[in-house]
This record gives C-alpha cells, sequence and structure tokens, in this order.
C-alpha cells in the first residue's frame, strides 16, 4: 500500500534526509514568532523564504497553540490562513498543510489549496472534521498526540508510561480513522513533543522515536525551539536552535519521514552534511 506522501512527493524515491515542515504561524501569540507574519504580505514572504532555503511543506497555523492559549473563532482563523494558502499556491507547487483542528477551517483550506490536514487533537475536538476529510481522499491527515487542552495541557501532565500509553492512544484513534472511512494510508503519526508533557516524557519520546514505526506509517516529529529545550539549557525561545539540532540529529538517525521546523536553512544544512559524513 502506497502512502500519500509518496504522491505529494512523486519524485522522492531516493530521499536521503527527513523531509523538512517549514512554521508558518499567522498568529498574535504563537510561543515562539507571535505577531511576526500576522500581516499577509510578511506571511506570504516568509513562506516563500522558506521554500527558497529549502522546505519541502508549508505549515500554516491561524490560531496559537502554545501552553495556556485561548481558540479562536472559525471565521478569524480562516481570515487568517486562507488568503495566505492561495497567495502561496499561484506561486509555488509545494504541499501545504493547514495546522487546524476545526473541520470548517479546513475545508475551506482544502479548497484554497492545503495538500494535508494537521489536526493536534487527532480529529477529536471537532466532530466532523472526520467526516469532511472523508470526502478528501486527496488530502494527507496528521494526529498528534496531547494530553489535555492548549490551554491546560501543561499545568499537571502525568503518565505511568508515555510511550505505552501513545501507541494505545494512536491505536485507537487509527481504528476510529477506519471506521469514519479514512484510509490509514493518508495519515502520518505525530507524537506531540511539549503537549501537555514532562520533560523526562518529551526526552522519552524523541530518544524511542523510533516505537512508533509499529503501526508502519510516517512519522512527524516537532520539537523546534520548544521549551523543553530551556528546561535542559536555560534560553530564550531565538537561542534554542543548539538544541532544535539536536533533535533533528536524533530524527536522522532514528529514520524518521518529517521534521517540523522554524529554522530550514540551518536544520537543512545540518542534514545534508550529516548524511554526507555518514555517507562518504
Amino acid at each position: 500500500m502506497h502512502h500519500i506522501l509518496e504522491r505529494i512527493f512523486p519524485d522522492d524515491q531516493q530521499r536521503q534526509i527527513p523531509i523538512l515542515m517549514g512554521i508558518l504561524n499567522i498568529t498574535p501569540d504563537s510561543f515562539s514568532d507571535g505577531n511576526q507574519f500576522l500581516d499577509f504580505d510578511t506571511a506570504v514572504e516568509h513562506a516563500l523564504n522558506m521554500i527558497k532555503d529549502g522546505a519541502d511543506i508549508i505549515d500554516i497555523g491561524g490560531e496559537s497553540t502554545r501552553p495556556g492559549s485561548l481558540p479562536v473563532s472559525e471565521q478569524e482563523e480562516i481570515l487568517r490562513v486562507c488568503p495566505v494558502i492561495s497567495e502561496i499556491r499561484k506561486h509555488s507547487h509545494i504541499p501545504i498543510s493547514l495546522d487546524t483542528n476545526k473541520a470548517d477551517v479546513a475545508r475551506k483550506g482544502i479548497e484554497a489549496g492545503a495538500n494535508i490536514i494537521n489536526d493536534i487533537s487527532a480529529l477529536r475536538f471537532d466532530t466532523g472534521m472526520a467526516d469532511m476529510l472523508a470526502e478528501h481522499p486527496e488530502v494527507a491527515v496528521v494526529l498528534m498526540h496531547m494530553q489535555g487542552t492548549p490551554e491546560n495541557m501543561q499545568e499537571n501532565p502525568k503518565y505511568d508510561d508515555v510511550l505505552k500509553e501513545e501507541l494505545d492512544f494512536f491505536e485507537e484513534r487509527l481504528h476510529y480513522c477506519k471506521v469514519k472511512g479514512i484510509d490509514t494510508s493518508r495519515i502520518i503519526i505525530d507524537p506531540g513533543i511539549g503537549f501537555g508533557k514532562r520533560l523526562g516524557d518529551n526526552l522519552k519520546l524523541v530518544r524511542e522515536i523510533e516505537r512508533f514505526k509499529c503501526f508502519g506509517l510516517p512519522i512527524l516529529l516537532g520539537a523546534s525551539r520548544k521549551s523543553f529545550i530551556n528546561l535542559v539549557d536555560p534560553s530564550e525561545v531565538h537561542e534554542r536552535l543548539g538544541g532544535t539540532l539536536a533533535v533533528t540529529a536524533q530524527a536522522y538517525m532514528k529514520n524518521i519521514d518529517i521534521l517540523r521546523v522554524h529554522d530550514i536553512q540551518p536544520n537543512k544544512q545540518f542534514l545534508l552534511v550529516l548524511n554526507a559524513i555518514h555517507k562518504s
């Protein structure tokens, strides 16, 4: 069974480094780059710059999901993301991922040109999301694990065994998708680093990320600039490239499929040089 990623990247049989997903937050309050790209022209320019730097996918979000954040209305989210998706689509055939957990926002995003729906709730927050996605078999779906909601997820996260609990969670979600008519070949799995996790949970998930390969599906890892880096080495958000690259190295070693990052150029260069060393 061919995965939908093979259709999105038809010339990608010989890929030796992870797919790089560039982050574009069109929000006033994202943890790392809130308010930087809220302006339409600035957002489009940033996306095109990431493409120039070597991004393979652009992931666009119109609602912050940082710890403590509050949801925005569907209408506001649509107004933020859809014009930008349409404009990027005029300039590039690059796969566009829309980071949303709302069915109507996802539907409008797909109409504007999005190829992937990246849902931090794994289709749990909006009961209409699965039905809408079943109508669009050409669209890939990212299912992410999160304990709680963005508003409360870091208040007191607790696991007996984070890996086992996540594996059980994804098994249940994949069954749900099957029942809803969403083919497994469309699904990408994201363990949700920093989403309702303690430091030890995040480190364990990154260390043993290959455990998620048991599902035979692509794995997405998003740890760029996240606060667990600050817990290892106290640092401001913009000072966490080194910590991000440590995760990028681990993803390369474990043969992970997709890395979701803010800084495309250094991550790309890091991976190309690391790959050259290993293949020389």
